[in-house]
């Protein structure tokens, strides 16, 4: 696993930082510069962008990996790529249309709750474009095995511009109308410095020519727009419909609240950009003893990494609300169901990249269809009963059974699992560690209480994932660590 190992903990880095700026931009910023009700609506904005990208794209980010290794010949290659390029305008340019000519309708349905949703739907649409674009080219260079820069791009860049465009709002450099309009540049110039980078990888020969197996990558194409749309609409659409059917201002709270437990979900982030193109190159190659041990591996070191970031988050939540405006506390507990939810997706380690470049996403993409719809009605009848709860409530009970389903659907058609003796182990400890560190704090300032406690939950939990020996990756790592503080000691 060195490539995967190099190449994820780089990603690590630059995801992390991502986080570091988007909790800037989360906690502190946005809660302080702007309203609630524009924040509400940015979160809104980007959300029903992230939900429309995987139609955008045309499914074309997830083609390129899954047939790029099965091309021999530099023609069928060159054709194949100038297919993709353009492949995602069928989509885009129909749907900007649509958007031109029924503006008036969209625009009256979605703002039923709240008007001012309106005058943003060509920012919301333009986005969902950039970003459909960014994940094309993004995958352009994912199959040459270089992810690092990309994922800079896909974690960082638009952050550090949302940091740049709120300091100017602060500063009344610019108006919030400026804002929204500024956001969305961010989100083109990302695109375009991605596209310039994915060409000097590897500079596009545009040749249009018949491609060979046309009517399978077509197929697999549209399909995976709906299943690739799947992850996104399970995390996105409970904000959308929040828009729908309550005050604006709750969806800031509600992003709060679910930005802080995506960061579970960054270690699994960063990984998956290069167990992608490795799973479809097993795939390609039927080596199923690789494949399956990627995806043994894959799993029990997300489970370690992403339980540590879980017990930090959870063991600390009480304190990290207590530094932001009181109003925000009512995602505590939202907090507490999008984690449990985000720690079962990262456990199944190479999963999504195994189904994704398999001849049976097919049956994936039904149940997620059933899945998507089941959540949006639960949405529809808990949202109403419960308010931002009822979005986490229906939130957590469509991921895990869709996450369950892909699970079952690996072993039954590759007769592969994630788990093994070691996942259980970690389970027991993660859980044992949780009940006993989460009813007690330092009696301290709550900086200072953080990170004490924050320590002290580090140093146990390596202690007894070194001591099981859970990982023999993790456990080289700690094993390298320990002996360069001793050599510079």
């Amino acid at each position: 696993m060195g490539i995967v190992a190099s190449q994820s903990f780089k990603n690590i880095l630059s995801t992390y930082l991502g986080f570091l700026v988007g909790a800037i931009n989360t906690l502190f910023l946005y809660v302080n510069f702007m309203s609630d009700t524009y924040y509400g609506m940015v979160g809104f904005m980007l959300s029903a962008a992230y939900v429309m990208m995987p139609l955008m794209a045309f499914g074309v980010h997830n083609t390129i990996v899954k047939f790029y290794s099965s091309f021999k010949t530099r023609l069928s290659l060159n054709s194949f790529l100038t297919l993709m390029l353009f492949l995602p305008l069928c989509i885009i340019i129909p749907t900007s249309i649509i958007g031109y000519v029924g503006y008036g309708a969209i625009g009256g349905f979605l703002a039923s709750e709240n008007a001012m949703i309106k005058n943003y739907l060509w920012h919301t649409i333009i986005i969902a474009g950039a970003l459909a674009y960014f994940e094309v080219f993004y995958a352009w260079v994912k199959v040459q095995f270089q992810t690092v820069f990309g994922n800079f791009m896909k974690e960082v860049f638009h952050r550090v511009g949302a940091m740049v465009c709120l300091l100017l709002l602060y500063l009344k450099i610019i108006d919030v109308e400026q804002f929204m309009v500024s956001l969305v540049i961010v989100y083109i110039l990302r695109m375009l410095v991605m596209m310039l980078y994915a060409f000097s990888i590897k500079l596009p020969v545009l040749i249009f020519k018949k491609v060979n197996g046309l009517t399978n990558i077509l197929k697999y194409s549209f399909l995976i727009i709906v299943a690739g749309s799947i992850a996104t609409v399970l995390l996105d659409i409970d904000k959308v419909m929040l828009g729908k059917y309550i005050s604006i201002e709750n969806i800031a709270y509600y992003n709060v609240a679910v930005f802080i437990a995506t960061v579970i979900a960054v270690p699994q982030r960063a990984m998956h950009q290069i167990l992608l193109p490795l799973s479809a190159k097993y795939l390609n190659e039927n080596d199923m003893d690789s494949l399956a041990n990627l995806y043994k591996r894959s799993s029990i070191n997300l489970f370690i990494v992403s339980g540590l970031i879980f017990l930090l988050i959870i063991l600390n939540i009480n304190q990290l609300y207590t530094l932001i405006a009181p109003e925000y506390s009512i995602g505590l507990y939202i907090v507490l169901l999008i984690s449990v939810a985000k720690l079962y997706d990262a456990i199944l380690g190479s999963n999504n990249a195994i189904l994704f470049n398999s001849n049976y996403y097919r049956v994936v993409l039904v149940l997620g269809v059933i899945l998507v719809i089941v959540m949006v009605l639960l949405n529809v009848f808990l949202i109403p009963l419960y308010g931002l709860h009822g979005a986490a409530i229906a939130t957590f009970i469509a991921m895990f059974f869709y996450n369950t389903a892909k699970v079952v659907v690996v072993y039954k058609v590759f007769g592969i699992t994630p788990f093994s003796a070691n996942t259980l182990k970690m389970g027991v400890s993660l859980t044992a560690l949780t009940l006993a560190g989460y009813f007690w704090d330092f009696g301290f300032n709550a900086i200072v209480n953080i990170l004490l406690k924050s320590a002290l939950i580090v140093v146990v939990f390596l202690g007894i994932i070194y001591r099981l020996n859970f990982s023999e990756e993790i456990n080289d790592l700690i094993h390298k660590t320990l002996r360069s503080i001793k050599r510079s000691k």
